[in-house]
């Protein structure tokens, strides 16, 4: 049988085997073959249940043959490998042993049960056996006992009818279910023979790629010893199987040692081979002097250090001589490469001074006590000249890049805060929003004392809407005006209040109505209908009235979770169309160089700081609010309005992220 030829491949000639290594380890396997070859084929191992079978028989007793005759006849015959009771000498030293004898029939069927329970069926077929030996014979004395008596008392030896046994009918159910956990057994050490069968024929297949691994020797060796420690450890096979088994088990086995023996001229070739394509590595990495790009040769270089590592070992007079000659290359590469990067270190170093200059300078103007809008604005203009010469200037060391940075926004922002500062200062706006307030007040006092429920509500409404719509207050004017609005609210709605709260059959329908509108507020589509949808169910809800007092806080927190799901499912809607909008804006203006990038973030973070603002303003509001029932609805639209505010800053800070994340990969890909 031929044997095809394998191709070795190492990976590093100093765990690979020389060739006088290879020369030992086929001596050894030579030897290991003499040492421990398989069994012949046509003498295969007998299971421990065959060598059982072929055990030599002896004669017993005729009290023995008397009591396995008289188990026959009740139905329960011995096993069918034992053949016979009366010619198995292991029933003789069972019952001459005297292990059961004194045992009465009772305490015979118990022992049987227990040794069921206890121990595996395969282990009590010997004691199985003598136990219904001697309890037949103790049967049969009976019997014998009982037919004399009758014979003695005039009856008739051949009208004798022996009495039930209760013990015989247990005995029999037990050794019902004794035969059929044997079967059971013997049936799954068929089925694991057939288990051993496939291990063993896997074992074989994996023989047979041994011959053809482009592994090394050692390893192939070692994987041989595996294989072999596996084939001893695995059980008995069908008997049909065992002869053709072995036969294939030592055909590869041969073919393995026959593997070994010509593996040394392989490895001369491989050696041959290998030579050469390192010799051509040393001409490519020579060649690299003459690449225009250093980044690039260097490149170059690192992956014939790759190739070198992967190609196999050479003869050893060879070995350091072309190592000595690759690395020389090597050497003159890396050279301009430090070179070409301490020229570029230079400029860095260039760059953060630059920049060290332009932090000063934000710093100064930062610092300096501005007290009008020219002053402010004439400001503004020189910090943005500065930030446009920012632009212009390249990268500063790694270790220094980030601190520079940091510091010329640290300057930046905190020129624009002070800025924001001074405009928030203004107290215009917050006289005029005093004035408006003021007249809104007068108009809720004007309908404290009205009748008109439906209509007056809605005007009060109306004037609530209009109350937020208006900025800030000063501080000092800002709670006393409030608690004037509140009054004039709180009065109408407590006397509407006690107007209805003894329309029990409207508050009813009210809260059937809610529950409606709960359902449609549930099933509706807002992402389609937008903030009008929600707008609409607020102001249906307000226009339905009351609810029984039992139901008013329950129907009020389905009502605000149905509320904020839809806010919640319009918010992530828009928020997803926004920022994948505003993606595509800020790559198209990367990719364009668009240099309106960095206005575009100052934007947003200006944005950003002044949602703060409004904010805390609004948190300030709702501590002036009181307690009481009438101003629950009012509290959960400032809080609804500052939940909405704070998703607003939330997109803008993810937004002034992602110009970030895109200012950094532009800038790690400039470094690369």
């Amino acid at each position: 049988m031929a044997i095809e030829k394998p191709t070795l491949s190492t990976l590093d000639e100093h765990v690979s085997p020389k060739a006088e290594d290879v020369e030992v380890a086929a001596a050894v396997a030579e030897k290991a073959a003499e040492t421990e070859m398989p069994a012949p084929a046509d003498e295969p191992v007998k299971s421990a249940e065959e060598a059982v079978e072929e055990r030599p028989c002896e004669e017993v007793d005729f009290s023995l043959e008397e009591a396995a005759l008289a188990a026959h006849d009740a139905g329960l015959d011995l096993d069918d490998e034992a053949a016979d009771a009366g010619t198995d000498a292991h029933f003789e030293e069972a019952i001459n042993g005297d292990k059961f004898a004194g045992k009465t029939k009772e305490e015979l069927v118990d022992l049987f049960a227990q040794l069921l329970r206890e121990q595996p069926v395969q282990s009590i077929r010997r004691d199985v056996e003598a136990l219904k030996i001697a309890f037949y014979r103790l049967r049969r004395q009976e019997v014998e006992a009982a037919r004399r008596a009758f014979i003695e008392q005039g009856g008739k030896s051949e009208e004798f009818v022996p009495a039930v046994d209760g013990a015989e009918a247990r005995l029999k159910e037990e050794f019902k279910e004794y035969r059929s956990r044997r079967d059971e057994f013997m049936a799954n050490l068929e089925a694991e023979k057939e288990e051993n069968l496939k291990v063993k024929l896997g074992i074989i297949e994996e023989l047979k790629e041994l011959v053809n691994s482009d592994e090394t020797l050692n390893h192939t060796f070692t994987k041989f010893r595996e294989l072999q420690q596996r084939w001893k450890e695995t059980g008995v096979v069908p008997a049909q199987n065992v002869k053709d088994l072995w036969e294939t088990y030592n055909l590869h086995v041969e073919n393995f040692y026959g593997f070994i023996k010509i593996n040394k001229e392989l490895r001369d070739l491989d050696l041959k081979k290998n030579y050469e394509q390192k010799v051509a590595l040393c001409e490519a990495a020579e060649s690299l002097m003459l690449e225009p790009s250093v980044v690039e040769a260097f490149h170059k270089l690192q992956k014939l250090h790759d190739e070198w590592r992967e190609t196999g070992p050479v003869a050893h007079e060879f070995k350091e001589t072309l190592w000595e000659r690759f690395k020389a290359a090597s050497s003159r590469i890396n050279k301009r490469h430090q070179e070409y990067f301490e020229q570029l270190k230079a400029e860095q170093v260039r760059n953060l001074n630059l920049k060290t200059e332009l932090c000063a300078a934000s710093e100064e103007l930062s610092a300096q006590p501005l007290t009008s809008r020219k002053e402010w604005n004439k400001a503004s203009d020189r910090l943005l000249e500065i930030q446009k010469t920012w632009k212009t200037i390249g990268f500063a060391p790694k270790k220094d890049n980030n601190r520079i940075y940091e510091r010329f926004r640290r300057a930046c922002d905190k020129f624009f805060e002070a800025k924001r500062n001074f405009y928030a200062g203004v107290k215009v706006e917050m006289e005029h929003n005093l004035q408006l307030k003021t007249e809104i007040c007068e108009a809720a006092e004007s309908l404290a004392q009205s009748e008109e429920w439906k209509k007056t509500t809605e005007e009060l409404i109306a004037l609530q809407t209009r109350w937020k719509q208006i900025g800030a207050v000063s501080r000092r004017h800002s709670d006393a005006v409030w608690k004037r609005f509140r009054a004039a609210c709180d009065k109408f709605f407590e006397r509407k209040a006690a107007h209805f709260s003894g329309v029990d059959s409207e508050h009813e329908e009210n809260l059937k109505k809610k529950l409606v509108l709960l359902e449609e507020m549930a099933a509706a589509d807002v992402k389609a209908g937008g903030y009008e949808v929600i707008r609409a169910f607020q102001r249906r809800w307000g226009e339905i009235g009351f609810v029984p007092i039992k139901q008013k806080d329950s129907i009020q927190k389905r009502y605000k979770t149905a509320v904020d799901h839809l806010f919640e499912m319009l918010r992530s809607s828009e928020r997803d169309r926004s920022m994948n909008r505003f993606r595509d804006k800020v790559s198209s203006m990367r990719q364009a160089g668009d240099k309106r990038l960095r206005s575009e973030r100052e934007r947003l973070y200006n944005k950003v700081r002044q949602m703060e603002q409004e904010i805390a303003l609004l948190e300030n509001n709702i501590g002036f609010f009181a307690k009481s029932k009438n101003a629950d609805a009012l509290i959960a639209d400032v809080k609804a309005k500052i939940e909405r505010a704070r998703n607003e800053m939330e997109a803008a800070v993810e937004k002034v992220k992602l110009i970030d994340r895109q200012e950094q990969n532009h800038n790690e890909n400039n470094d690369k």
